[in-house]
């Protein structure tokens, strides 16, 4: 992957091209809505493959949101990285209403970079603003 300038492509490069391109992402229809350093933004619109029972969005699809949110906000700055390697090592999720038939938009902010390690906070709202998760999430980069 390079950039158009030849520089070697930031965190925030590599993401931006991925995102798009990852199959899970796809599957569950999620959407960068919005992505600045340390800040991501998703949506996840409703869809009935997402439902558990009735019209309320299965807890593993937010817990899913979570997750990716938090995977592009630690990738959303322009730090050139050593290498392309990253994963999730620790998640909590606290639900807090159900999901009802809306889409939901996660908001996913660093709270500390540490040399290999971020930290971060994500908000999952439904579209009329229902606070529906909250989740603390741990990635590590390289």
């Amino acid at each position: 992957m390079s950039t158009s300038d030849n520089r070697s492509p930031s965190r925030a490069d590599f993401i931006r091209q991925f995102f798009p391109t990852s199959p899970y992402v796809g599957h569950l229809g999620m959407q960068l809505t919005e992505m600045q350093p340390d800040v991501a933004v998703l949506t996840l619109p409703f869809a009935e493959s997402l439902v558990t029972i009735g019209s309320t969005i299965h807890g593993g699809a937010i817990a899913s949101l979570i997750d990716t949110a938090a995977t592009v906000a630690a990738w959303s700055d322009n730090t050139v990285p050593e290498n392309m390697r990253g994963t999730t090592v620790g998640l909590t999720v606290t639900y807090l209403a159900p999901a009802e038939g809306e889409d939901l938009r996660a908001t996913a902010r660093v709270l500390r970079r540490g040399r290999s390690l971020v930290y971060l906070d994500v908000e999952v709202q439904s579209v009329s603003g229902t606070s529906v998760a909250r989740g603390l999430v741990t990635y590590k980069l390289g």
